[in-house]
């Protein structure tokens, strides 16, 4: 066994630097972060890797669109899998309105007679909702009249994408690098609400088998699978369930706040998944508790420093 060094940190160094003095601890959540390091830079230096990239949680609100962006420019993720509400986000902000800077402890009562909404200290207008429901009006009416009234929820995000100006929009990256993505649960959004209401009057079938049938191809075909899973809830399950096809992923990080006592999939570590032949066994697997917000962007920045410096 070594022995644990101690952390040193001075007014220059990188996040990279920072990091590898995690590494010489190599202790608790220190060690965990350094680990993710290295296992995300494997996963995005190694081209043999197809990588999975889920997001339970408010990750686009949260303040993540664009780390997310940069990693979709750099072809450095090849799968999303998302909750419903990312989508929404993502396609609220990119036809202009943001979410806003509150608070935990703010007058519920008075910010409904107001018209927002809050998630912890993330207010939304509601008027930002409405402007969705006619934006995705407009795209359901588009697919109408090129006589599309069946498809796959990925091909529903992929025309979302194209449709949205903003380019800094995660859909619309997605759609530019032909990153497929996937939404299980998106009828529990409010843009699943949409879909229904627009079904009143008209007829637009979302097939579920499908988007089964390009995941499962996505899995079969890989040489390796790396999964990146930020919260946890279905997302996280999508992904490693379908990995079962293949005895599971190769490699995983975990960020989450959710711990293990309560038996929920969302806080198991990913050690728990090998049983379940969702994970393969080995030492590429690491769960990070904490907030996502703060951990992620800071594990990316290491990565990319790590692979500029090596290339």
């Amino acid at each position: 066994m070594k022995g644990i060094d101690q952390m040193k940190v001075t007014s220059k160094m990188t996040v990279g630097q920072l990091v590898s003095e995690m590494a010489k601890s190599g202790v608790l959540g220190a060690g965990r972060v350094a680990k993710a390091v290295s296992i995300m830079t494997e996963m995005f230096r190694d081209p043999t890797y197809t990588v999975f990239l889920t997001l339970g949680g408010p990750m686009i609100p949260g303040g993540l669109r664009q780390v997310i962006g940069t990693l979709l420019d750099k072809e450095y993720i090849d799968v999303i899998i998302t909750s419903g509400a990312n989508i929404v986000h993502d396609v609220i902000e990119g036809i202009g309105y943001k979410g806003l800077k509150g608070s935990f402890y703010g007058d519920d009562v008075q910010l409904r007679e107001k018209g927002i909404g809050r998630a912890g200290d993330i207010y939304f207008k509601q008027e930002g909702f409405t402007a969705l429901e006619k934006t995705m009006y407009r795209i359901f009416n588009h697919l109408s009249t090129k006589g599309v009234n069946r498809l796959s929820i990925n091909d529903l995000l992929q025309e979302t994408g194209r449709f949205v100006d903003d380019e800094e929009s995660v859909l619309k990256k997605a759609s530019t690098h032909e990153v497929p993505v996937f939404s299980p649960g998106i009828l529990d959004s409010m843009l699943g609400i949409h879909l229904w209401t627009y079904n009143q009057l008209n007829h637009l079938e979302i097939d579920l088998i499908a988007d089964l049938n390009q995941l499962s191809n996505i899995v079969l075909d890989a040489e390796k699978v790396g999964v990146i899973i930020l919260g946890g809830g279905l997302p996280k399950h999508h992904a490693l369930g379908a990995n079962t096809l293949r005895e599971g992923v190769d490699a995983a990080v975990q960020v989450t706040l959710d711990r293990p006592e309560g038996g929920s999939f969302s806080g198991a570590p990913l050690e728990e998944a090998i049983s379940w032949k969702k994970v393969k066994a080995g030492d590429k697997l690491v769960s990070v508790i904490g907030d996502a917000t703060i951990i992620f962007p800071m594990i990316v920045a290491a990565v990319l420093e790590e692979l500029d410096r090596s290339e």
